[in-house]
């Protein structure tokens, strides 16, 4: 069985608020808010990299597990942005944690990339026992900040968030999860090698509306549950229209569907890490109902996965 034993996250310190990216991309401040729900975002300092931001989210979930860094037998991490091409980030953070040489593996996907992670380490913690987990991003230097490119650059911000997931205790049981792909749709959402972020707005958020509803629904049936039965869902925080639109399709109420969009922004593959972090040190210690995480990204990919109460009746042996 495995368990999402606890969550951490780290935020650079420098607040871009919409008066200072507005007077960047000629954007009027008020109408970013109207088009994106965000209010400001976050930027990281010029000598951070994504593995920087990475680590100190790896140390603060560690920390709220009571878990040493010798205690983690395997790494994820996901990232869009990673400032090379290879390695990747997530060997550099092992070896900042002082993991004792336990394996370290990269997900470069954008927004989606720490719910396939999830996923993944609910399958590999049988082996590995206790799997971290890290979503870590700096869009701030991929995105084109100017009023060329207004649309994008006003979404995005930097940050990191990190899970543990774990064979042995928890706070959830990762109960079952669908991931899904679509690479006929992939140049809709990229980052090339020799130039900044491009992204159909358009085609991401229309897909994006119709995909998640649908993978949740799935998961849901599949768990003999409606929405009704789930006490929050947290999702990528993408823009607060997609979801706005997914609490509708599925006929939940808003209030359900945890929001941090409006202090950080888009944090891609980061945010669904910081969000739930967020909600957990909002909620009371014991779970009392049933979880949906839910993501949407480059690929394209998107998924959901379901969590319950330890002890409750649901579980991976009895759906």
């Amino acid at each position: 069985m495995a368990y999402l034993r606890a969550l951490g996250c780290y935020l650079p310190s420098r607040i871009v608020d919409n008066a200072e990216m507005g007077a960047m991309t000629g954007a009027e401040p008020a109408w970013i808010v109207q088009a994106t729900g965000i209010e400001q975002r976050r930027f990281a300092a010029p000598g951070e990299t994504v593995a920087d931001l990475g680590l100190r989210a790896a140390q603060d979930c560690l920390h709220a597990a009571g878990v040493g860094a010798r205690e983690v037998g395997l790494v994820i991490v996901a990232s869009g942005s990673s400032e090379r091409r290879f390695p990747g980030p997530a060997t550099a953070i092992a070896a900042a944690l002082g993991t004792g040489g336990a394996p370290a593996i990269d997900l470069p996907m954008a927004s989606a990339g720490s719910l396939f992670g999830l996923a993944l380490a609910a399958r590999l913690c049988r082996d590995y026992r206790n799997v971290l987990v890290i979503g870590a991003e700096i869009m701030s230097r991929v995105v084109r900040i100017d009023p060329a490119f207004r649309d994008t650059a006003i979404l995005f911000g930097d940050g990191a968030g990190a899970c543990l997931v774990s064979a042995e205790t928890g706070f959830a049981v990762v109960v079952d999860s669908i991931l899904r792909s679509d690479g006929d749709l992939a140049d809709a959402l990229r980052l090339d090698l020799d130039g900044p972020l491009h992204m159909d707005g358009r085609t991401i958020i229309l897909h994006a509306s119709r995909k998640l509803p649908r993978v949740i629904v799935e998961l849901l049936e599949r768990n003999r549950l409606k929405p009704d039965d789930i006490g929050a869902f947290i999702l990528h925080q993408a823009n607060l229209n997609l979801i706005a639109r997914v609490a509708q399709s599925l006929g939940a109420a808003e209030t359900r569907f945890f929001c941090n969009l409006a202090g950080y922004g888009n944090t891609s593959s980061a945010s669904l890490l910081i969000a739930a972090t967020e909600w957990r040190r909002a909620t009371p210690p014991e779970l009392a109902s049933p979880v949906v995480f839910a993501a949407f990204g480059a690929g394209l990919n998107w998924g959901a996965v379901l969590l319950g109460p330890p002890g409750g009746p649901l579980s991976p042996a009895n759906p």
